[in-house]
């Protein structure tokens, strides 16, 4: 690993909009959002389906380098390996619309899928989309079915074929449920496994950890994770494609046989480069993959791809992946031919091999348009009318509350996780706060009030922020919908029922539920007490004794989970408390 860099002092993220502005500069068929780090293609089409994607930097020439006609509409990217904020993921819904639906394509970890499905009922509660789905590419084989039952397997470069065929498809007409089900098919189809001899190097920041000479990783992620298995002293390259290959397809191995190979199977190979090996080292191993898929597991790829698809920065490494196109043109009710058709179809996507280019004639389309268009479809909102004071008066307290619990939530945080929690509650309290000193809560009309807050909870960032995001964003939703119906706002029922449909939505976008330590631990049972007795003080008497009993539950979730003991601190769950705070102080203010 090389630790010496260009920009040596330069904050790394400040080198993203940079490398983004030079990508679309040299290709005139792309467009960018400069300020959210968007990259779109200027000639999207919005009667087909929108395959949306990002994620974070670093992985160049994933995901901007797959913006085109024929692959991606558009793609948010966020800082060097960290998830691109719900407010850049809208960004790329409005400059990608669809008259169809619109997909985002993501892999599997918490941030993306946190920040993803908020922009995700942000959009849905803006009115900006009607059909949308989150197509998680869970490909990785290294961490086995028993040991990742919450958040399922991770996303490695093996998302590739699933990118590349719905893109197609998409831009050939199919309908949303017909690429929604051949991404899920070719998802389910697909396996990885990854090797590194070294982390990567980030521009800009002091690091530590390597990986010693004599070591090599499988089971290596694409963030520098650790991996699952440390080979040492390094074996044999032969040996090392072997152990490879025997996760991605020993199907007697029970927790790693997601995919089962047939002796007639069409199958599809990619091996992809970290980012830090020659062309000719990549090369030879992909050849040295290939002799020992046929004589080894009968298995001689109808497609191979190799090459950069996929980077970690500059970590010297690979990825292996294989997808089984006749299982999955089987699931997806096509025939191979069509699915390998789609996979060499043309694509004006810059770091596909192979492009084309679109003509000059063509007509390009603007930012301009696109705001106007934007702006035209979104849908006005009923109004739920309430007593501005009484508003007021409720959020103001509310965040009295939240802000006073500062100093405990911080030091709770400090020994439970990352010590950030009291801070970023006390900074979106201060922020609500501004917006009702701004007059938010004049109207007297709930829902403009939340679209307020929601603006707030865009800057808190971190995961309570997405959770708050989530959920305010499907209640805005499902308050609408009752509204649209006709149902009586002037009734507990007409919140209460809100409330559960909210929390329903939230529960598709994470996996942490009542008794693993977060702040699911209060939510949940607010929410089923509310929704079984239409009492809110109620409700609050619940949340308050389930804050409390966080001090004895272990943590399954987030840092928490390796940097301290619950049971043993008996600290309550900050982010469960801070919840719990913020509803009895609505309370509190509503005079109940």
């Amino acid at each position: 690993m090389s630790d010496k860099h260009y920009f040596p002092s330069t904050s790394a993220n400040s080198l993203v909009p940079r490398a983004l502005r030079a990508l679309v500069s040299a290709n005139d068929h792309l467009s960018l959002n400069y300020t959210e780090r968007v990259v779109s293609n200027a000639f999207h089409d919005d009667s087909k389906v929108s395959i949306i994607s990002g994620g974070g930097s670093g992985h160049e020439p994933a995901w901007s380098g797959y913006v085109g006609d024929g692959l991606l509409s558009a793609v948010a990217c966020g800082d060097i390996f960290a998830s691109p904020s719900a407010k850049q993921i809208l960004a790329a819904i409005r400059t990608a619309p669809s008259k169809k639906g619109t997909i985002l394509l993501i892999t599997n970890y918490t941030g993306d899928r946190l920040h993803f499905g908020l922009a995700a009922e942000r959009a849905k509660a803006e009115g900006l989309v009607e059909n949308i789905a989150i197509l998680h590419a869970t490909d990785d084989v290294s961490i086995g079915r028993s040991k990742n039952s919450h958040m399922g397997r991770r996303g490695l470069p093996g998302h590739i074929f699933t990118m590349k065929i719905i893109g197609a498809a998409a831009s050939e007409g199919y309908s949303f449920k017909q690429c929604l089900a051949l991404g899920q098919a070719i998802n389910g189809q697909t396996v990885t496994i990854a090797s590194a001899l070294d982390h990567c190097h980030v521009p800009g920041r002091h690091q530590q950890s390597s990986v010693p000479d004599n070591v090599v990783v499988v089971g290596a992620g694409i963030h520098n994770e650790p991996g699952q298995l440390h080979l040492s002293p390094a074996p044999p390259v032969e040996q090392l494609i072997e152990q490879c290959l025997k996760f991605l397809c020993d199907d007697s191995d029970t927790e790693r046989a997601f995919v089962k190979f047939e002796p007639r199977d069409e199958i599809g190979l990619l091996v992809n480069n970290y980012g830090g090996l020659s062309v000719l080292e990549l090369s030879a191993l992909t050849d040295e993959i290939q002799c020992q898929l046929s004589s080894r597991w009968n298995i001689r790829p109808c497609k191979t791809l190799f090459g950069s698809f996929e980077t970690s920065l500059n970590a010297p490494g690979f990825s292996i992946s294989l997808c089984n196109l006749t299982a999955a043109a089987r699931q997806s009710n096509q025939s191979v031919a069509t699915l390998i058709r789609h996979f060499d179809c043309p694509t004006t996507a810059v770091s596909w091999p192979n492009t084309s280019r679109p003509s000059p004639s063509q007509q390009k389309t603007t930012f301009d348009d696109l705001d106007a268009e934007v702006n035209s479809q979104i849908t006005a909102s009923p109004r739920i009318k309430f007593d501005p004071l009484l508003l007021e008066k409720a959020l103001r307290t509310s965040c009295e509350r939240a802000i006073a619990a500062e100093p405990r939530l911080t030091q709770w945080d400090m020994v439970m996780g990352d010590g950030d929690c009291g801070e970023a509650v006390q900074g979106l309290a201060e922020s609500v706060l501004q917006s009702v000193d701004k007059g938010c809560t004049a109207s007297g009309d709930l829902l403009e009030v939340i679209r307020s807050v929601l603006q707030n909870v865009d800057d808190m960032g971190g995961t309570l922020g997405a959770i708050f995001g989530v959920l305010l964003s499907a209640l805005y939703t499902a308050l609408r919908k009752n509204s649209l119906d006709g149902i009586c706002p002037n009734t507990p029922n007409f919140y209460s029922t809100a409330l559960a449909s909210a929390t329903t939505t939230l529960k598709s976008h994470t996996g942490a539920r009542e008794g693993d330590r977060t702040v699911m631990d209060v939510l949940l049972p607010f929410s089923e007490e509310f929704s079984k007795t239409n009492d809110f003080l109620s409700a609050v008497d619940v949340a308050a004794k389930k804050a409390e009993e966080t001090r004895h539950l272990k943590a399954k979730f987030g840092r928490a989970t390796y940097v301290g003991d619950a049971s043993s601190q008996q600290l309550p769950d900050p982010g469960a408390w801070a919840l719990y705070e913020i509803v009895a102080g609505l309370a509190d203010g509503l005079g109940l």
